[in-house]
């Protein structure tokens, strides 16, 4: 492998802990908080999880360490979408386990959790966790999808770690991730295996927070990364004056994303799937929404502009959802067999108009065919719609292009539009992480490694307070149940960590509603740079708008 010059000079950065991690294991003692419950359902919840439930939060604090000594091997794995700072999660880990007792082990299982199953492991030396410290990815050892669930899994990983002899397993990832690791902490617990299993918060779409976890790891490089791009494009159509860019960004579940980088950048539209949710704005009323902020700067002379979009928004429009499932029901079964074999498009299109309610099919008419036909590609493992698809940004760019071609009709609008479209998604996953992430990431995994030395199980890696400079971060950790409740998956009801949406009376949204009508109008980019990882803390240790606001900061 051939090694960039930034690469080189990333491995010489020291990852900064926090101050009551600093002093050495030996000076690390435990203070024992509160017992906790589930966010909700919680007799269904400790009904489920009868030996991890209700478990006491802990923070780790400066004194004497009165955990046993005994030799440790701890299994670690990377479980589903890449994030960055993935790498030094491992390598925080790996540093407090061999900080112990240098004949300690971490195996890295490759794959992700399939990797649990396959017996497929490799056993990290000084060399090996050398290469990979600061970068970006998952390519240390790999990732999956596959969710560790069914009792016959879970007995194969018992066997696996009984034939290692691990003490405890670490899955890094997000909050489907984090719930597999409740799950098969509870399994190891009900069965005396002796296995301890850790969590760490992962994801990019920043959806995996709550009182706890201020942030998941990743969202700041990745929207780091996303700003820089937007701001690029932001200062083309300021100096071109002649396209309106539609960018959508990650984040199907929730708008964190979108919000994030509409802060930094300061777009003339963004949209937020949980506001037009709440709002149970209708497709018609987000173009027109967009359509007015083009047709007032076109008629100011100002034919360009920038609008995010957020990968999920059609699933936060009410009229669309119907119109999903509608489909999902009318392609159910061997139904998809019989479209499928429908000679063209036409023959088509009088299939779903006869299968579809008046309602639904009266949005379906709405769309642009290519949109139409996404929604009728293939489908995924459960048979449903692949909404993510589904090119929104070219959905909405086409339907201000009809409005405007209204407008322009009945003399309203003055201007010229023209659209290029982007989607920034795999861009921001295995970045360089920002240094922030590059010491949050490292905190968490050496802070999981003293969750296993003082004997917990089932419990999430915290690293809080994170706003502030590294030496004021708390860290401990919570019991995974307590940000768990009953959610209706594939027909049946489970325990799932529940996601965080955009609070729409929180700071971050807030702020956002106050400027936007300005920044539809005016040209109020701005232009965030590059990621910085050389310089003053102000700059390079910048903490995200999102977390500043919320922490009234900013």
């Amino acid at each position: 492998m051939n090694l960039s010059p930034l690469q080189k000079a990333r491995y010489e950065y020291s990852p900064k802990l926090p101050g009551m991690l600093r002093g050495g294991i030996s000076e690390i003692s435990v203070k024992v908080g509160a017992p906790t419950e589930s966010v909700a359902d919680q007799a269904k919840i400790k009904a489920l999880f009868p030996n991890t439930y209700g478990k006491e939060e802990i923070t780790f604090v400066k004194g004497s360490n009165t955990s046993a000594a005994k030799k440790q091997v701890v299994g670690v794995i990377l479980s589903g979408g890449q994030a960055p700072g993935g790498h030094n999660v491992i390598c925080g880990l790996y540093d407090a386990i061999k900080a112990t007792d240098k004949n300690n082990v971490l195996l890295g299982f490759k794959g992700g959790p399939s990797g649990l199953i396959d017996d497929d492991c490799i056993e990290f030396t000084d060399e090996y966790i050398n290469a990979y410290r600061n970068t970006g990815g998952f390519d240390i050892i790999g990732s999956g999808r596959t969710k560790l669930e069914t009792e016959e899994q879970f007995k194969i990983v018992t066997e696996v770690a009984k034939k290692h002899g691990l003490t405890a397993i670490v899955i890094i990832g997000g909050d489907d991730s984090n719930t597999n690791a409740a799950v098969l902490a509870e399994y190891m617990a009900a069965h005396n295996t002796g296995v301890q299993v850790i969590g760490c918060p992962k994801t990019i779409d920043g959806d995996l927070k709550n009182e706890d976890i201020e942030a998941s790891f990743g969202f700041d490089t990745a929207t780091k990364t996303y700003s820089e791009l937007i701001g690029n494009i932001e200062r083309d159509a300021n100096s071109a004056k002649k396209y309106w860019h539609f960018i959508k960004v990650m984040g199907r579940s929730a708008s964190h994303v979108a919000l994030e980088c509409a802060l930094e950048t300061q777009p003339n539209i963004c949209l937020i799937g949980e506001e037009v949710a709440a709002k149970k704005m209708s497709l018609a009323a987000i173009a027109n929404y967009i359509a007015d902020s083009v047709e007032k700067r076109g008629n100011n002379g100002e034919n360009f502009g920038v609008a995010i979009i957020p990968e999920g928004i059609v699933e936060f429009v009410p009229e669309f959802s119907k119109l999903i499932a509608e489909i999902n029901e009318l392609l159910a079964g061997k139904k998809t067999e019989e479209f499928n074999a429908l000679p063209d498009w036409a023959a088509k299109y009088e299939f779903i108009k006869k299968g579809l309610s008046g309602e639904s099919f009266a949005v379906f008419e709405i769309l642009p065919q290519f949109v139409q036909q996404q929604l009728f590609l293939e489908r995924d493992p459960h048979g449903n719609v692949q909404v993510s698809l589904i090119e929104s940004e070219k959905l909405f760019s086409e339907m201000v292009k009809n409005e405007l071609a209204k407008r322009k009709a009945a003399g309203t609008y003055k201007g010229k539009f023209g659209a290029q479209h982007h989607f920034f998604g795999y861009e921001g996953r295995c970045a360089f992480p920002s240094n922030f992430d590059a010491d949050y990431c490292y905190s968490l995994g050496y802070n999981a490694f003293m969750l296993i030395q003082y004997g917990y199980t089932g419990y999430l890696s915290k690293v809080s307070n994170i706003s502030k400079p590294a030496e004021e971060w708390v860290a401990g950790g919570m019991p995974i149940t307590k940000m768990m409740n009953m959610e209706r998956r594939n027909g049946e009801d489970k325990p799932v960590i529940r996601k965080a949406l955009v609070e729409l009376d929180g700071a971050p949204f807030k702020f956002f509603a106050a400027h936007r009508e300005e920044w539809a109008v005016k040209t109020s980019f701005t232009y965030p740079g590059a990621i910085q990882y050389f310089g003053p803390a102000e700059v390079c240790d910048l903490t995200t708008r999102t977390l500043a606001l919320e922490k009234g900061q900013a």
